[in-house]
């Protein structure tokens, strides 16, 4: 019995030992995921892209003057063309937003909490985005090959 105890407590002192080196021990290092990086870029891009043909193409038309445009002809009034306006870059910064994730999942990747969650969320909002544009405009808009872009990159990084 004394034997057997003995065994014990130097069996768990030996675990003690082992776990308080694990703890002190520098973790190793975790070099960033480049596909992840890569579908950032890619998303800042198409939101760049994004807010400055929009102001290009189609607000510069609508503007009498002021930042946010206001004018839409007899078809739309102006309180829409304000809420167009806003909604076309709140699509923008949500884009960057996504990106800002997609950096962190580049450095957390696979421990991060939460981690496969986020990734799997953009590949599945990416993809339903890619299909809105594409659809929507019979596939004349680029912002579809965009999307789907981002979605195809995070998809392989969380391989």
């Amino acid at each position: 019995n004394g034997m057997q105890l003995t065994a014990l407590r130097a069996a768990a002192d030996a675990e003690t030992v082992r776990r308080h080196n694990m703890t002190d021990a520098t973790p190793p290092s975790n070099p960033m995921n480049q596909l992840f990086l890569a579908a950032a870029a890619l998303a800042v891009l198409v939101g760049l892209v994004h807010s400055v043909l929009g102001e290009h193409l189609i607000f510069r038309r609508m503007r009498q003057g002021g930042l946010v445009p206001t004018n839409g002809g007899r078809v739309i009034g102006e309180g829409h063309v304000r809420i167009i306006w806003a909604s076309w870059h709140v699509l923008t910064v949500f884009g960057w937003c996504v990106a800002a994730v997609l950096v962190w999942l580049s450095e957390a990747w696979p421990k991060g909490a939460g981690s496969p969650f986020l990734a799997n969320a953009i590949v599945v909002a990416m993809l339903a985005g890619s299909a809105l544009v594409l659809v929507g405009t019979r596939a004349k808009h680029p912002g579809w090959a965009g999307l789907l872009g981002v979605a195809i990159l995070t998809w392989f990084a969380k391989a």
